[in-house]
């Protein structure tokens, strides 16, 4: 299989996208001519900088948000490093986060890490999923203590696509003053989401998730929230993340979500009739074959189906010989 073969059928989305070719026309200025420090007071470096600064005014359109609140990261896993970091230096006097057993990786290593280097006085609670992969609000409520710093749940998922009702969980953490924060690396450009009509305090997104390169991501931090860097050194970033910006891929990030806002509704429809046929080609074919998740609470570009009696990997592998690309789950766990 070679990379960029025309012969390639690739159904692996949620662990990587293609970088659109209006992204990458829109990054190759600062690859080559455009070079300059956006922190620099000569205009070589000014205009980079104000490159920068409408690449996040364009990622803050797309999820509803102030420019000033987007912060740009190497990644999603360093997003939602920064967030649970931050909640646990703002309130050193709690030891408690809330998540679930069906989070990325980012952010369940870090929890385990909290408690092994903490001897064990930080702890964890992660929800249960229902059988259809959804979360209950009720047991979600009863998790939330007087020593909970903060609640890291993804609004949907990597691997079944089921959405989670992040936005009302929010508004029960934020009753009880408690930070909230949603991987929404999967979500972003594929869901409708408005900042200014939730109480969400963090968010994550990664660029490689949406036709953006590899090596960029943003943290939302809602104005207001309090926050500890987690990279210190500089002032970029309003002093939020040390470190001499990515100004490339912040450009093509800032694009990709410039595109995403434009296409979404029609690519959705067009992806979910895609989706939705392949389903009901495996399902009608193969005996003893289900899908995984909830019918419709989900993503319409993820699908997840098991077939009985059958290894994952035995399935990818054949299908690897006719050049299809799929995982049997999300890319930063097993593949």
């Amino acid at each position: 299989m070679d990379c960029g073969s025309d012969n390639v059928i690739y159904m692996d989305n949620n662990a990587t996208t293609r970088i659109a070719p209006e992204v990458l026309d829109a990054m190759m200025p600062f690859l080559s001519d455009c070079y300059g420090n956006p922190s620099s007071m000569h205009t070589f470096g000014g205009q980079v900088g104000q490159a920068v600064e409408k690449a996040r005014a364009r990622v803050a359109d797309l999820i509803g948000a102030d420019p000033e609140e987007i912060v740009f990261t190497s990644c999603g896993t360093e997003s939602d490093s920064t967030a649970i970091l931050s909640a646990f230096q703002t309130f050193p006097e709690k030891r408690h986060v809330v998540t679930t057993r069906v989070e990325h990786p980012a952010v369940k290593s870090l929890c385990d890490s909290l408690t092994q280097f903490t001897g064990h006085k930080h702890r964890t609670t992660r929800l249960m999923v229902e059988a259809d992969g959804t979360l209950d609000l009720d047991s979600f409520e009863k998790t939330l203590t007087e020593d909970t710093a903060i609640v890291s749940i993804m609004w949907a998922n990597n691997e079944t696509g089921v959405i989670f009702p992040v936005e009302e969980m929010a508004a029960m953490a934020d009753d009880r003053g408690i930070l909230f924060h949603t991987d929404a690396v999967q979500a972003v450009g594929k869901l409708p989401i408005n900042m200014k009509k939730n109480t969400i305090d963090f968010l994550s997104l990664s660029g490689h998730k949406l036709h953006a390169p590899k090596g960029v991501g943003v943290l939302f931090v809602r104005k207001g929230t309090p926050f500890v860097p987690f990279l210190n050194g500089g002032h970029q970033e309003r002093g939020r993340r040390g470190g001499t910006e990515n100004v490339a891929s912040i450009i093509g990030l800032g694009r990709a979500c410039q595109l995403a806002a434009e296409t979404m509704e029609e690519e959705n429809t067009r992806v979910k009739a895609l989706r939705d046929k392949l389903e009901q080609g495996l399902l009608a074919s193969i005996p003893q074959s289900m899908l995984n998740g909830h019918p419709t609470q989900r993503l319409p570009n993820t699908s997840n189906v098991s077939f009985k009696y059958v290894e994952g990997e035995a399935i990818l592998l054949h299908m690897n010989q006719y050049n299809i690309c799929a995982s049997s789950g999300s890319a930063c766990t097993s593949g």
